[in-house]
C-alpha cells in the first residue's frame, strides 16, 4: 500500500492533525498534507523519521511487495527464486541466492549484507546507494533472518 494510503490513517489512529505531525518531524503540514495526498512522497530518511514518530516499522508505510526475502529483502518476481530445504521442497521465506539446501548459503552480518546489496539495488532502481544502503538498513532489522525474536 502507498504511503499516501497508510499515512492518514495512522496519523489519525494517534490522534495527531497535520499540523502536529509536521512539528514533530520538524517540518511543514503542506509537506504533510502532500505526502498524504501523493502529490510526493518523503525521501527514505525522513520516512524513517516518520515510522518513528509513529511506532510503526518502516514497512508499513513503504509499497513492500507481498513476498519477499526474508534475508536480503529481494522481491520475489520469478518462478525459480526461492530457496529450497535439504529435503528439495520450496522455502517460501528466502530467495535461493541466501537459503538453500536448508541452510543460508553464507555467512554474512547484516552491515555486509548491506555493502553487498545496496549498489546492486542502486542501480536496479536508479537510486544512490546510500539511499538503498538506508533503506535496507530499515527494512533488513524487519525480516526473519535478522530480527532479534527470530
Amino acid at each position: 500500500m502507498a504511503i499516501k494510503d497508510v499515512l492518514p490513517r495512522l496519523r489519525r489512529e494517534r490522534g495527531l492533525t497535520q499540523e502536529e505531525l509536521a512539528k514533530r518531524l520538524f517540518i511543514t503540514r503542506q509537506a504533510v498534507s502532500r505526502w498524504e495526498t501523493g502529490e510526493t512522497t518523503p525521501a527514505i530518511d525522513m520516512t524513517k523519521l516518520i515510522a518513528r514518530e509513529l511506532d510503526v516499522p518502516v514497512t508499513e508505510l513503504l509499497e513492500m511487495p507481498e513476498h519477499y526475502c526474508q534475508s536480503c529483502g529481494m522481491m520475489f518476481t520469478a518462478p525459480g527464486q526461492r530457496g529450497h530445504e535439504a529435503d528439495g521442497s520450496v522455502n517460501e521465506d528466502f530467495c535461493t541466492w541466501c537459503y538453500d539446501d536448508g541452510a543460508y548459503t553464507y555467512e554474512t552480518t547484516m552491515e555486509d549484507m548491506i555493502e553487498d546489496c545496496a549498489p546492486r539495488m542502486a542501480e536496479a532502481m536508479g537510486w544512490s546507494i546510500d539511499e538503498c544502503a538506508s533503506l535496507m538498513g530499515a527494512v533488513l532489522p524487519t525480516l526473519k533472518r535478522w530480527r532479534e525474536d527470530a
